[in-house]
């Protein structure tokens, strides 16, 4: 059942930024409160113990159970954990940091996963930092299963003008991506590494078989090469309704219908969402997605030491 958008994700605080728009921040959008969780990863691999980051309530977790979102927090995030062929192993590249008002932030960073099995067998993986309004299903159980255990978005029935946002960017400043999966040599992907921001509304629907298609009611993108001068705060970014494709700032790549994204259907499995096309742009949606990533152009490309700070999420009515 779709719940309403101010029992389901955002808190009770309106800050009105306008005598005609309210700021409504996501619930724990403010990054200041946080599960830390401590992890044992398996002997063949070091048996060190590893401390995961995730957005919610703030309270610690010494345990290899998988995790599942606290206190209704709404956020998921790119550090899992993993148990290929009885292996634990964890991924860490999001992060509590500190603001310099002695707040907390959330930083993403793109680096290079190395694991040394048995002291023989090294693995290099390259993997991005990123937040994401859903949740992950873990354990990952395989390098192809990480877009598949993605559970993205959440019920949401509203129409925000735009998303608001403070943020902060270091880029690596290199002209090309790297591409590695650990299983294959390094490779070049063309073109320098962004850090980027995705924002979607859907009208959903599921079929008696739980297939899931969904209409495209919104559309907000936004990407980062340069580095920043510090933080710049409350940056809002309006939210495109209906049929986009005729704008001269339509970027089909990146803003185009999308086939390859994951959610849980109603029985509880994890199927693809195909998006069948353009909603009106009077729409109402079903759902939000919303993603923060450290790098752009797919699963295992990036830069390594690219980094995007975001704090104060939330989305601008009128």
């Amino acid at each position: 059942m779709i719940k309403s958008l101010g029992t389901l994700l955002l808190t009770t605080l309106f800050v009105p930024a306008s005598a005609q728009e309210k700021f409504v921040p996501l619930k724990y959008g403010d990054m200041e409160q946080w599960v830390v969780r401590t992890i044992h990863e398996s002997g063949v691999i070091g048996g060190n113990d590893k401390t995961l980051y995730e957005i919610g309530p703030n309270q610690s977790i010494h345990s290899n159970d998988p995790y599942t979102n606290l206190g209704g927090s709404p956020w998921g995030t790119s550090n899992v954990l993993a148990k290929v062929m009885g292996i634990v192993k964890t991924n860490n590249t999001v992060y509590r940091d500190k603001r310099a008002d002695g707040g907390f932030c959330c930083r993403m960073e793109t680096h290079i996963e190395k694991v040394k099995v048995l002291g023989m067998m090294n693995i290099s993986v390259l993997a991005a930092g990123s937040i994401f309004l859903g949740d992950m299903k873990e354990p990952i159980t395989g390098t192809k299963e990480g877009v598949q255990a993605m559970n993205w978005g959440i019920p949401f029935t509203e129409r925000p003008y735009a998303l608001r946002y403070d943020y902060c960017v270091r880029s690596s400043g290199e002209p090309s991506r790297i591409k590695l999966t650990g299983f294959s040599k390094r490779g070049v992907v063309s073109g320098p590494d962004k850090a980027i921001t995705v924002c979607l509304l859907q009208k959903r629907s599921e079929d008696a078989q739980g297939n899931i298609t969904a209409w495209r009611v919104g559309t907000m993108v936004v990407t980062y090469e340069k580095s920043t001068n510090g933080w710049v705060n409350k940056a809002s970014y309006p939210i495109l309704y209906g049929n986009i494709t005729n704008r001269p700032d339509y970027d089909g790549e990146l803003m185009g219908l999308r086939q390859t994204d994951y959610a849980r259907n109603s029985k509880g499995e994890m199927v693809p969402v195909k998006e069948v096309g353009w909603a009106r742009t009077n729409e109402t949606p079903t759902h939000l997605l919303l993603q923060f990533s450290s790098s752009h152009g797919g699963a295992y490309i990036g830069t390594p030491g690219n980094t995007f700070w975001v704090d104060n999420v939330g989305v601008v009515m009128k």
